[in-house]
């Protein structure tokens, strides 16, 4: 089953996908998708934050493109996050929009044959500031689509407003 976590930055959608990761398993899956720049300090605090929140019952795996690679066979994972990811796929694809979308709904449609709770972690777009910059929103747009392409695969789509959950599908 896919259950699609959006909203807002700082909205609780991590902490909320990890409650029910735990109460679903025993030992969840922790899969994260960032991939800090050695030099960007704040970023490295904000996944050492994640990292202290998590206790030893979750297994902690990085990978940065290919999820389907590392799932379990069962139980829960939470994948942090498709924004993340997509900005790694962007990268790989040299900033081909198009391509790098192609490639991630590729990679996601892998998951689909899981037997895990996958509690897949996005931001949301259009809710903040327009980019100022082509690349920028290329990235909005590129969002957006894998965000849709996603929740149209979820069984269950939550949206997070301050910390609390609202059921969109």
């Amino acid at each position: 089953m896919i259950h699609l976590i959006t909203g807002g930055e700082r909205s609780g959608k991590s902490r909320y996908a990890q409650q029910l990761a735990l109460a679903h398993a025993s030992r969840p899956v922790y899969l994260a998708t960032a991939v800090p720049p050695s030099d960007d300090e704040s970023f490295a605090q904000r996944i050492a934050r994640h990292q202290q929140e998590r206790t030893n019952q979750w297994t902690t795996v990085e990978e940065p493109l290919y999820p389907h690679r590392v799932l379990p066979s069962e139980g829960a994972v939470v994948i942090d996050c498709v924004t993340l990811w997509l900005n790694n796929w962007l990268a790989k694809q040299q900033y081909d929009k198009d391509k790098a979308l192609a490639a991630a709904q590729q990679a996601f449609d892998q998951l689909l044959p899981s037997e895990c709770l996958l509690l897949v972690v996005t931001n949301e777009v259009g809710m903040g500031l327009h980019a100022s910059c082509q690349v920028g929103r290329d990235f909005v747009e590129l969002q957006g689509w894998m965000n849709q392409y996603i929740a149209q695969r979820a069984q269950q789509v939550t949206f997070m407003v301050a910390g609390l959950p609202l059921t969109v599908k």
